[in-house]
């Protein structure tokens, strides 16, 4: 048996994935199931064994697949495709384009969902073209097992397990102001773990809290580096983003502030997510509401 899964976007967008990429490696447990998507969040899927291979979705091959009928495809990629019993489609394809090339062999199944999500959870959605093989789950929970670094972002004056915390998302919309991060990490009295990505650079610079003692700056990590690092953590803060459903996935608790997005759709399902939303604008949460929050985590 060999599936092949079609998924664009970034980190997040794969992460909610995993419920149905789990689905297909239960029912086929010897199958290669192969992805082509965000090639370095795909990567966290062949780490936990939901594929065995990835591939770019920033190659210009796949443009084939929206420009022309299935006899007009180039050699290699007809042939390749044709390799795989099923293919599974999450990218847009509004006009159909892409259906229309499928399947190219007699036996070949293809199976498509739309790339916005319409089901809540986001994961419900991406599992529902499944019925169709039979089939299910009412657990929409991502899960990912990494071993849980030690002692990362602790020093020998802070020790203990770190408050992992990531004050970006793919919007700034969906950011709890900077001053409010700031107030709340010179509040907490246990070690930090700052975890900065290229979207946050522009707002933040490790020379910013370099005066916090109790802070451990993390930029750019690999995302099996740092999925190993929120592994370790005693607890994530966050927003809607795909670091939050990357420390969800690993098992930490989480306490998530949303804003303009539905947490319905788009938090992390499981008890060990907690959901801080007071409608479109995250200025009405208050430092204090988040302290005490994270004071209830045990």
């Amino acid at each position: 048996m060999r599936i092949l899964i079609l998924r664009g976007g970034a980190l997040g967008d794969f992460l909610v994935t995993l419920p149905a990429l789990g689905l297909l490696r239960t029912r086929w447990p010897d199958a290669r199931i192969e992805l082509v998507g965000h090639a370095s969040a795909a990567g966290l899927g062949v780490a936990g064994g939901y594929l065995d291979a990835v591939h770019s979705q920033h190659e210009a091959r796949w443009g084939a697949l929206f420009s022309a009928a299935s006899a007009e495809l180039p050699s290699a990629l007809l042939v390749w495709l044709a390799e795989f019993d099923l293919i599974i489609n999450y990218w847009p394809d509004p006009d159909g384009t892409l259906a229309r090339c499928f399947p190219l062999r007699a036996g070949q199944q293809f199976l498509s969902a739309p790339a916005m999500a319409l089901l809540a959870p986001a994961a419900r959605h991406f599992c529902e073209p499944l019925r169709a093989l039979g089939l299910s789950t009412t657990d929409f929970r991502s899960r990912l097992r990494f071993p849980a670094a030690k002692d990362f972002g602790t020093t020998a004056s802070n020790p203990g397990r770190p408050v992992a915390i990531h004050p970006g998302s793919g919007s700034p919309r969906k950011n709890w102001p900077r001053g409010h991060w700031m107030e709340l990490m010179s509040r907490l009295a246990e070690p930090v773990l700052l975890v900065l990505g290229e979207a946050e650079m522009e707002r933040w610079s490790a020379s910013s809290v370099a005066d916090n003692k109790r802070i451990k700056v993390a930029i750019n990590l690999p995302l099996p580096e740092l999925a190993t690092a929120l592994a370790g953590c005693r607890l994530f803060l966050g927003h809607d983003s795909g670091v939050s459903h990357l420390t969800a996935a690993v098992g930490t608790p989480c306490v998530l502030l949303f804003g303009p997005t539905d947490p319905a759709m788009w938090a992390p399902p499981g008890d060990h997510v907690r959901v801080l939303h007071r409608g479109p604008d995250l200025n009405t949460i208050g430092v204090e509401e988040v302290r005490s929050a994270l004071s209830a985590e045990p």
